[in-house]
Formats: C-alpha cells, sequence, structure tokens
C-alpha cells in the first residue's frame, strides 16, 4: 500500500525574522514614525536638534525605536560576541586613537597645542565627576545612538545598503558631527570631530555594532580629559613634531 502524501498535513510556514519585526497594521503611529512624512521628519528634526543635549537625544532615539518597533540592530544594538571584548578594545583602540590625534594629525592640520575651551580642567579635581559622566553618557552613550546608530538607520532608508550609499551615509553624518563641535570648540574642534566621524562612522558601517564604538568614543575623550587635567597638551602636541 503506497500513502497519498498530498493528504498529508503541510507545515505551517514560518515567517523570516525580519517580516516578524514589522509592526501591526492597526499600529498607523509605528508606521509613520518609521516613514518619512510629517510625523516622521518631526521625530527626525526633534530628534537633531537635541543632539546637543546630552544625552537627551539618545534617549528620544530608544524611544523613537521602541515606539517605532524598530528592530533594535538596525540602530546598531546587537549583543556583542563579549562585553568584556568590545570593552577591552574599545578603551585600547579610543586612547591609542586620541593619542594619535593629538601628537601627529592636529599638529599637522596646525592646530594650537592647548585647548583654551577645557584649559580650565588643568589641575581641576571639581570639576572632573561632571565632565567624565558627560563624556561616558553624553558622548559615548548619546552622540553615538544619534550619529551613527539613528541617522545611519534613517539614511540607510534612503540611500539604500550599498556600498555608496554607506560612504555617503558615513560623510554626511560625519559633517554634522563635526559642525555640532563648532560652537565651543571652533575650527579644530571641527576637524578632529570630522576625522573621528568617519573613523567611528566606518567601523559602524562596516560592522553594523555600535557598542565597541560607543566604548572607544567615550575612551576617546576621557583620554582628553586625562591630557588637560595632567596638563600634558603641550607636552604630547610636541612628541612628534617640535
Amino acid at each position: 500500500m503506497t500513502s497519498d502524501a498530498s493528504n498529508l498535513p503541510k507545515p505551517i510556514p514560518t515567517l523570516p525574522v525580519e517580516a516578524r519585526t514589522v509592526p501591526p497594521s492597526d499600529d498607523p503611529l509605528a508606521a509613520h514614525l518609521r516613514g518619512f512624512g510629517p510625523v516622521g521628519l518631526l521625530a527626525i528634526l526633534v530628534i537633531v536638534l537635541t543632539s546637543a543635549i546630552k544625552p537627551l537625544s539618545g534617549l528620544l532615539v530608544l524611544l523613537w525605536a521602541w515606539r517605532s518597533h524598530t528592530p533594535w540592530r538596525e540602530i546598531g544594538y546587537v549583543r556583542p560576541k563579549s562585553w568584556l571584548g568590545s570593552l577591552a578594545v574599545g578603551i585600547v583602540f579610543g586612547c591609542a586613537f586620541k593619542l594619535l590625534m593629538k601628537a601627529i594629525v592636529m599638529p599637522l592640520l596646525g592646530a594650537p597645542a592647548i585647548n583654551p575651551a577645557y584649559h580650565y580642567l588643568v589641575g581641576n579635581g571639581a570639576a572632573l565627576p561632571g565632565l567624565v559622566f558627560t563624556m561616558i553618557v553624553g558622548a559615548g552613550f548619546g552622540e553615538e545612538t544619534i550619529f551613527r546608530g539613528y541617522l545611519f538607520e534613517r539614511l540607510g532608508k534612503l540611500f539604500g545598503t550599498g556600498a555608496g550609499a554607506k560612504v555617503s551615509i558615513v560623510l554626511l553624518t560625519s559633517v554634522a558631527f563635526a559642525l555640532g563641535h563648532y560652537a565651543n570648540l571652533g575650527l579644530p574642534g571641527v576637524e578632529q570631530a570630522m576625522i573621528t566621524g568617519l573613523v567611528f562612522g566606518t567601523i559602524f558601517a562596516v560592522t553594523g555594532r555600535i557598542w565597541m564604538v560607543m566604548c572607544a568614543h567615550a575612551a576617546f575623550d576621557l583620554a582628553s580629559i586625562a591630557i588637560i587635567y595632567w596638563n600634558l597638551e603641550a607636552a604630547v602636541a610636541h612628541l612628534v613634531f617640535n
């Protein structure tokens, strides 16, 4: 006797992960937030305009992702293979990158050895707690969440995911990141932020993971504070070029 395979119950098809992340059709607000209509553009405007208020902008991005049903991985919030490894790599890379910028890159660009905006920090222990908090939570978390995670997701929806699109996104987000540093750091701050934005943006574009970049950004800024606090700016700036 032969069995008729057509009479056997067919397995229930399983939706791919990408499809299961789409919000239900009865949630129009989520769709509007993910789109580029009035609501979506207003969300972008609010988040970008609050980028100077750290870490509010980062928190608004997380609120937007939650309410728009945007998967966390699309803004780079992907669980690393090793939390400790990402932290260690980020700290080492961020500190080394800062020394490279201070000792070689910025002197070549003609930047002054002393940063006048933060020179008050020399030996100023009372100012350290607030600045350390700002660099870790405001810069590491806030700036990376908006300039790498959020803007990469938004621009990626417009430009696509090809190599040319990613290059354009890295450039655009780096320019926006750099211009945000002009008010308090002037042209040298813009130049440094442009370079760091290109480096951090490239890493994020290649990996799609934001945790190591967050750690590197925070370590970069904390190394900056340490150099100023211990009055080592001139020594480091003239380490290679006297």
